[in-house]
């Protein structure tokens, strides 16, 4: 074979074998775009400092919620099954011993928890004042 017939041959050969990789390199980039594509977040997140938790706060209420207010946002889930053992609402017998201990005593545990209630009953919304009024609205209406 002639020496210009081989490098002919290498040339075409080293022109298949860069063609066949750009093919390959090509197709390797779609499929690793397809991946990303397919493991990309549903969702984003803000962080503090981010210029999207700069959005507008709701705004903060005129005073205090009533305790009729508190009691059906909050106080309900309980007292209103008795769950846990807690007084019904409007169960005169389930409130007559709490209510003879005394409002300040009832307001001490309401805040600060007793037994298998927990502090403010988990209204982590909740005043102190809006737990005494939620309390006066159960004693009222349990009577």
């Amino acid at each position: 074979m002639s020496q210009a017939r081989k490098i002919i041959g290498l040339m075409v050969a080293l022109g298949l074998g860069l063609m066949a990789s750009s093919i390959a390199f090509s197709q390797s980039a779609a499929v690793n775009d397809k991946v990303a594509e397919r493991i990309a977040p549903a969702g984003s997140s803000c962080m503090s400092g981010d210029d999207c938790a700069a959005a507008p706060v709701a705004a903060a209420s005129s005073g205090p919620r009533s305790g009729e207010d508190v009691y059906n946002t909050s106080c309900n889930t309980c007292h209103g099954m008795g769950v846990a053992g807690a007084p019904k609402y409007g169960e005169a017998a389930d409130w007559t011993d709490r209510i003879a201990k005394g409002m300040d005593t009832l307001n001490d545990h309401a805040i600060n928890g007793f037994n298998a209630m927990p502090p403010m009953g988990l209204c982590a919304t909740c005043s102190d004042e809006e737990v005494i009024a939620a309390v006066e609205y159960l004693v009222e209406n349990s009577q």
